[in-house]
């Protein structure tokens, strides 16, 4: 069960991130809102999944997924360049991520 919250955890902080951007500085409030919330409750999953999770395993996943996520929305939704070397980048990533949960009973 720790993985599911782990994985939820992940795509709140992709929430949040992308919130964030449409926040302007928190000066808009809906976006704001949406971001602190998704922020608590992303930090809360977390915080569930490293009971039985070693730190190292969990925060890795955890930023990789937030990390992977936000290029990939960035890419999609808001149409920020892809490149050859952003999209490495993205799969080292994934690679890493692949790796850390392989190497955790």
């Amino acid at each position: 069960m720790a993985w599911v919250y782990l994985g939820i955890a992940g795509l709140l902080e992709i929430v949040w991130a992308f919130s964030m951007k449409h926040s302007d500085g928190f000066t808009r409030l809906t976006p704001s809102i949406v971001t602190i919330v998704a922020m608590i409750a992303s930090f809360a999953l977390l915080s569930i999944s490293m009971k039985t999770l070693p730190l190292g395993t969990a925060y890795t996943v955890w930023t990789g997924i937030g990390a992977v996520g936000a290029f990939l929305v960035g890419v999609a939704v808001l149409g920020e360049s892809v490149s050859p070397m952003r999209v490495l980048a993205a799969l080292m990533i994934v690679g890493g991520l692949v790796l850390m949960k392989l190497s955790t009973r």
